[in-house]
């Protein structure tokens, strides 16, 4: 179980860092700041993201639920602003370091659960 969680934890951490590198406008200072933004973010994940997914529930269903990109995007906005060491430059920035991030994210996932 802490495994898993850890596995999952660096797996955040290296997607952001990766992210970073790839995305400009999205800048990461250290490892450190990294590992602070992952935990930030899936607390954001966790506790926000889900009351604006019920808040704009019908701007997404509008928009055949591609107002989400919006909406992981300002998560993402939040956590740079949040962490200090992590900096998202502005909108644009954050709706491509989302997407990019996911990908990264669920390709890195892939490898670790092939890895177990």
């Amino acid at each position: 179980m802490l495994l898993n969680f850890l596995l999952t934890w660096l797996v955040a951490a290296i997607s952001l860092m990766i992210t970073a590198y790839f995305v400009p406008g999205f800048a990461i200072a250290s490892w450190t700041s990294a590992a602070i933004a992952a935990v930030i973010l899936g607390l954001v994940n966790a506790i926000i993201r889900p009351i604006f997914v019920l808040l704009t529930f019908p701007i997404t269903l509008f928009t055949f639920g591609l107002f989400l990109l919006v909406i992981n995007a300002f998560m993402l906005w939040l956590v740079g602003f949040l962490t200090p060491g992590f900096v998202v430059t502005g909108f644009l920035p954050a709706l491509i370091g989302s997407i990019v991030l996911t990908l990264v994210a669920t390709l890195l996932g892939q490898l670790a659960a092939n890895v177990r």
